[in-house]
């Protein structure tokens, strides 16, 4: 590679990095396997050339990262994922009470997801975290669009079911 394809190639890696290691998460679940999937992506995006001739990059990286990040879930243990949203926070930002309602409520919230099959877990992730839409998630996953949005109406449903459960047991304790 000559060095303006290099240079090129960095600010490609630059630009969407923090993408390709959310959709890896959202599979993987667990920080640092996600960030190998990211490296093992653009590793193979730089050996293959596949990056030049890109006219969709978000579709393309979506499709990149998901089939790596599921390549290796085989592979991975059961070590415990982290909530990224919490990191993303600056403390500082934060009253310290509100900080902890805040952590509890994320905890219950990545609870429920990680509680639900992964059939429904997986286009759920894609949606509300990448924002992709029913299309995107379809090309992404290799189903029909269809079965997309079913999964992900099935999930956000029995999510719901769940929170009013939470809802419910909070009130007869409290």
């Amino acid at each position: 590679m000559h060095e303006r394809e290099e240079a090129e190639f960095t600010r490609f890696v630059e630009r969407h990095s923090r993408f390709v290691f959310r959709v890896a998460y959202a599979v993987l679940r667990n920080a640092h396997d996600a960030e190998d999937a990211l490296q093992e992506t653009f590793l193979k995006l730089y050996r293959n050339g596949a990056w030049r001739d890109v006219s969709d990059p978000h579709a393309f990286l979506a499709r990149a990262a998901w089939r790596v990040a599921v390549d290796r879930l085989p592979k991975r243990d059961d070590r415990e994922s982290v909530a990224l949203d919490l990191l993303d926070t600056p403390a500082s930002d934060l009253d310290p009470e509100q900080t902890v309602i805040d952590a509890t409520a994320q905890h219950l919230i990545h609870q429920m997801i990680d509680s639900l099959p992964e059939e429904l877990r997986r286009p759920l992730a894609l949606s509300t975290i990448e924002e992709l839409n029913s299309r995107e998630i379809a090309s992404v996953m290799q189903l029909p669009e269809g079965t997309v949005r079913t999964r992900l109406m099935r999930a956000r449903q029995m999510l719901r079911e769940k929170l009013v459960a939470a809802e419910r047991r909070t009130h007869a304790t409290g």
